[in-house]
């Protein structure tokens, strides 16, 4: 069995919840807190808080694959970035407790970044899908390119089987797609990334016109000036920051790690919107 196979193996099916049919609001918001997408999340504030100093004392891991992210605002500023984001505002003093996401919040921001879908479509645009979590937001990533591609877009697969190595690492590193959406390996099985680095070399192979991701490979993309729609959770600031800097537009605050199949109420908001 081969490293997609044995992966797609280990993940949830998609279910008749992720169906094309009419739905109600009040279902998808449902949805979103009973799979912890939105709600209470998992990142408490001290961590939120933890990553927003690493972030701003340059800790390149928090960084995304950017420049100029690190210090473009102090500390309680990118708290308050990122509940306007969440649609609810921590309590600026408060040094720990839960965090939560707005649902309503998250299906708007869903709905906006759909718009932009919807016109790479209509354009046939050529788009690539990644994902620095690969037990997380695959399902929902793979099952947007099936409608875009469905639709008119092209979906890519820039430097697949790409392999590389650095020097402090006993193993090499690989670009693999799973259903379209590119993930890093360590040519064993899919590894949860920060790093620019994959995008970079995928943005070597061919610049798309659209990339659709998350950490690492969103922000690679944002800084080699390719438009990017992305996902980041309460606890990851960098892409908070580029979109308050106007260097990128779709950031969906949300829990970015919870069962795959649970982000559905997010694929059906985007997929009503598509052509």
């Amino acid at each position: 069995m081969d490293l997609e196979d044995a992966h797609a193996e280990r993940l949830p099916s998609i279910d008749d919840r992720w169906a094309l049919r009419p739905h109600t609001r009040e279902e998808l918001v449902e949805g979103l807190i009973d799979g912890r997408v939105a709600g209470p999340v998992s990142h408490p504030l001290d961590n939120v808080r933890g990553n927003i100093r690493l972030l701003n004392d340059g800790d390149p891991d928090k960084q995304f694959g950017m420049n100029a992210v690190a210090g473009a605002f102090d500390d309680l500023r990118v708290l308050e970035l990122m509940g306007e984001l969440a649609g609810a505002m921590p309590d600026p003093i408060a040094r720990s407790g839960q965090v939560f996401v707005d649902p309503e919040t998250v299906l708007k921001a869903c709905e906006r970044m759909a718009v932009r879908l919807a016109d790479a479509c209509s354009r046939g645009e050529t788009v690539v899908l990644a994902t620095g979590h690969p037990a997380g937001l695959i399902h929902l990533y793979a099952e947007i390119g099936r409608r875009m591609a469905a639709s008119g877009a092209t979906i890519a697969r820039p430097a697949e089987g790409h392999t590389w190595s650095d020097g402090d690492r006993d193993h090499p590193w690989q670009i693999r797609y799973l259903w379209g959406v590119a993930m890093l390996t360590d040519t064993d099985s899919p590894k949860h990334t920060h790093s620019g680095e994959p995008m970079r070399r995928m943005l070597e192979a061919m610049r798309p016109d659209l990339v659709l991701g998350d950490h690492g490979f969103a922000g690679a993309a944002i800084e080699a000036g390719v438009e990017a729609a992305s996902v980041a959770d309460v606890n990851d600031p960098a892409l908070i920051v580029a979109k308050a800097l106007g260097r990128t537009e779709h950031v969906v605050v949300m829990d970015d790690n919870v069962q795959p199949d649970a982000y559905w109420p997010c694929f059906r908001a985007i997929a009503a919107l598509l052509p």
